[in-house]
């Protein structure tokens, strides 16, 4: 096999941006689309000349795909990927990946036993100021951690949500920034931070009128004694990503797209606990950090996952890594809820308890479906 045969699972949004980038991958093929919404399928079937399908076992079924991209809201995510990974179909998913981590879970569970190949669409991971972020981090260049902050901004208006009837829903998303917009800052937060061992949270709606949150903060703590600081919001413009990493022998900070990192000598402890100037301090020195050219964006993700498929390639953004953001997302949302701190790992039955009260009440807007790609997150 010299081409992996693609399937797209959900052509409404995103998943129309996924089959427009797919004939710049020489090692990935679109092959075959499937939708629930027929006008959605038409329009699909026709733009992109393959075969299409309104249920998704029939996609599976048909032997015309090797894998396939799941772009479908959140709810559906484990059910169809469980079902293709159970036929020995490869997986790539949306994020994030499942609403609970009982159902992020049961893809992993399924993806390791089944042997297939499994990612989730974190294409934030390819650029190099992160990459070069995460090599600093893995050098061990920081030491020890000491401090994490994260603050993520976005900007959604009203008009968003009321564009279609699951949108800011707990029946249809599960949950606001936390689900849909937070996941990309919250994965590259957890990638190169580790986990929190516990969480203070407030969760807030605070502008718009929907079920779920549009803003969350929170506290963290570290199992190491290092503390955390954390926003995601989508109420403020301009909008942006900081992420401050501060060790013992380095602070890392990202932020609009630039890589900052200072090598701090001896040492912060180390320094504190050896002076013997009431006033001594240590040195601080900035230095550059080379990043690499590589292929960025949902493309290099899709590109990486046929590459695994073909040549044992290491995945990018592998499924069972796209768990920690989620993890995250879930212990605040409960500990925001409870008025209570909330440890990790979260308790799974806990947690699908939340969301199914939650559900309970849920109440799904009567509107017609707008399925537009955001122009900002197309590549």
């Amino acid at each position: 096999m010299d081409t992996v045969r693609f399937g797209i699972v959900g052509v409404g949004g995103m998943g129309n941006g996924h089959a427009r980038n797919m004939p710049q991958i020489p090692e990935a093929e679109l092959t075959a689309v499937c939708d629930i919404a027929p006008q959605a399928l038409a329009f699909a079937t026709e733009t992109y000349d393959v075969p299409g399908f309104e249920e998704h076992t029939e996609l599976l079924d048909s032997g015309l795909v090797d894998a396939i991209l799941i772009a479908t809201p959140h709810y559906f995510h484990p059910p169809i990927a469980v079902d293709a990974m159970e036929r020995g179909i490869h997986v790539i998913s949306e994020k994030p990946m499942a609403v609970t981590v009982s159902g992020a879970e049961a893809m992993i569970q399924t993806a390791e036993r089944t042997g297939v190949t499994f990612a989730v669409m974190f294409q934030q991971r390819t650029l190099p100021v992160h990459q070069a972020a995460k090599q600093l981090v893995d050098e061990g260049r920081l030491g020890e951690l000491y401090r994490t902050l994260l603050v993520d901004s976005h900007f959604r208006s009203q008009a968003y949500y009321d564009s279609a009837g699951w949108r800011a829903t707990w029946k249809g998303e599960g949950g606001g920034v936390l689900l849909n917009q937070a996941p990309h800052g919250m994965d590259l937060f957890t990638w190169l931070a580790g986990m929190p061992s516990r969480v203070v949270a407030q969760v807030h709606t605070r502008q718009h009128a929907i079920e779920v949150e549009d803003e969350a903060t929170a506290l963290l703590d570290y199992d190491n004694g290092a503390i955390g600081y954390f926003l995601e919001s989508v109420n403020e413009f301009p909008t942006g990503m900081r992420i401050e990493l501060c060790g013992e022998r380095g602070k890392l900070l990202l932020e609009e797209g630039r890589l900052r990192f200072w090598e701090v000598k001896p040492g912060v402890r180390t320094t504190s606990d050896t002076t013997e100037a009431m006033w001594g301090r240590p040195d601080a020195e900035e230095v550059d950090v080379p990043l690499e050219e590589r292929e960025t964006g949902h493309a290099a993700i899709v590109r990486n996952v046929a590459r695994a498929i073909l040549h044992g390639e290491a995945l990018i953004a592998p499924g069972p890594d796209a768990i920690y953001s989620l993890e995250l997302a879930n212990a605040i949302l409960l500990s925001g809820d409870q008025g209570t701190p909330v440890s990790l790992p979260v308790d799974r039955d806990a947690y699908d308890a939340f969301i199914a009260e939650k559900q309970a009440t849920s109440q799904e807007k009567d509107v017609e479906d707008q399925r537009i790609t955001d122009p900002n997150h197309v590549t």
